[in-house]
């Protein structure tokens, strides 16, 4: 049996940099994801544009995982993929987590960071819909180029569905925005950019059939209600964005099972720690006075549960690790870097 120091559910940001952090505080760490891919939600739109992480550049959503990714794996942590968490119990002082797949790993201590749960998106209620999804049907995007010169219709008036849309306008041939609510709930900045380009956007509209072209391989034309007008719409994409199912079914044992509040989010009890101990949670799950719901949050939340963590294992330990620019760690690292450099 072997037994982690550290064993983080979830490889989003905040899995990932926690995982970082568990290497430089000399914590045998493991990370255990649902998804067959690390990243989080940062991989529903890659094209994005991410401009408030501090002292990094405008940077490329998928470039942003890539080096998030490159940084956890710096102290090798073991990485668990296609993986569901289920159930977590404690035997003695050793965490028992058992997975969708029959195996148990086992860990001193565990830190949830499964952010809001996991995300599915929610998927167009039309008969057939889903054969069209491998080629002209979309509910994320992975790759922009392919939507130049492109007719498109995007179906949501969210943050995501309006910040795609966004993207697109330099792009693509025309633009095509329905909600079915009589008001976009998107931020106003971006909404206004769409507004300046003359998107036309339609509320109060919804999808109600699809045509296929002659040879039944994509979608040719959207009929759409507009109040209690019908009418057909010419496209050569559709982007659906409806939102995303949570599921959060994460259980455990009696006796150890953390507080929850309203919206089932993890109760921080100070530091990151949940009202078990040696269970710790981070990121967009855990709730706390102050908490910023942001990237700098959650690697702010990283810091302080992998801390926690170390002073729990070992109470006589350091309260946070040595800073880089002082750590024997990055010594020679540092200077393979600066080689590199030259």
């Amino acid at each position: 049996m072997e037994v982690f120091d550290v064993t983080i559910v979830g490889g989003g940001p905040a899995g990932l940099y926690s995982a970082f952090y568990s290497g430089m505080r000399d914590l045998k760490t493991k990370i255990i994801e649902f998804h067959p891919y690390l990243g989080g939600k940062v991989n529903i739109f890659l094209e994005k544009m991410l401009w408030d992480i501090g002292g990094q550049p405008p940077i490329v959503a998928e470039k942003f995982i890539g080096q998030l990714i490159e940084q956890a794996m710096t102290f090798e942590p073991t990485v668990c993929l296609n993986t569901k968490v289920e159930h977590i119990e404690k035997q003695d002082d050793v965490f028992v987590i058992s997975t969708n797949n029959g195996e148990k790993h086992y860990s001193k201590t565990v830190i949830i960071a499964i952010g809001g749960g996991i995300f599915q998106p929610i998927k167009l209620e039309i008969e057939g819909a889903e054969k069209y999804e491998m080629t002209n049907l979309h509910y994320t995007i992975n790759g922009i180029e392919r939507f130049a010169g492109k007719d498109i219709l995007i179906s949501g008036g969210g943050n995501a569905a309006i910040d795609w849309a966004v993207e697109l306008l330099p792009i693509a041939k025309k633009l095509t925005v329905i909600y079915r609510s009589d008001e976009l709930k998107a931020h106003e900045a971006q909404v206004k950019k769409l507004k300046e380009h003359q998107v036309e956007i339609l509320l109060n509209t919804e999808i109600q059939s699809l045509v296929s072209n002659d040879e039944k391989t994509a979608i040719e034309h959207v009929v759409i209600r507009e109040g209690d007008v019908d009418k057909s719409v010419t496209v050569d994409d559709i982007i659906i964005c409806h939102g995303y199912n949570r599921e959060v079914s994460l259980d455990f044992a009696q006796g150890i099972l953390p507080k929850r509040n309203d919206n089932q989010l993890f109760e921080s009890e100070g530091q990151c720690q949940t009202t078990t101990p040696g269970i710790f949670a981070v990121g967009d799950i855990v709730a706390y006075s102050d908490k910023v719901y942001l990237l700098v949050g959650t690697f702010n939340d990283a810091v302080l549960a992998v801390n926690s963590a170390k002073k729990y294992l070992e109470p006589d330990a350091n309260s946070y690790a040595m800073v880089s620019s002082h750590n024997e760690k990055f010594r020679d690292r540092n200077q393979k870097i600066l080689v590199d450099m030259k």
